[in-house]
């Protein structure tokens, strides 16, 4: 398994851990009410839990298992991943500080980042999904 899809792993797997966390204090809440502002961690377990997790994951294992058209790259233009690894992860984190701390902007930004960073990734591996033809067809 590439060094890149390793990294995309082990972060959803963080994600993971945290987005089941906040949940399983969401759902302990919903059956024994110990604190009613403990509902405003929604937000965190939705963006923990889809994108942290489920988007990153597939992400990595997209990039493990792609197939390799190209002789030069075999793995597309990894800095163009690399960039949407950093992107994601950044978005992710100014989502959660603006949920957190009611910060304004944040959740655009890191909305925004969160994007360009899906962006990033198509781009650096579109070369493995639809691979340029050699010779043209007549």
């Amino acid at each position: 398994m590439p060094r890149l899809s390793v990294y995309f792993v082990r972060a959803s797997l963080i994600h993971a851990l945290l987005g089941f966390t906040v949940g399983g204090l969401l759902l302990a809440n919903k059956g024994v009410m110990f604190s009613p502002t403990l509902w405003s961690l929604l937000p965190l377990h939705i963006e923990f839990a889809f994108i942290g997790w489920m988007a990153q994951f597939a992400m990595g294992v997209a990039f493990w298992i792609l197939p390799r058209f190209s002789r030069g790259s075999p793995r597309g233009n990894e800095k163009l991943v690399w960039a949407a690894f950093a992107l994601l992860n950044t978005g992710i984190l100014l989502v959660v500080i603006q949920s957190l701390f009611g910060v304004n902007g944040f959740a655009l930004s890191g909305r925004i980042m969160e994007l360009l960073g899906l962006a990033a990734f198509a781009a650096g591996n579109w070369r493995r999904i639809k691979p340029l033809e050699d010779k043209p067809r007549s």
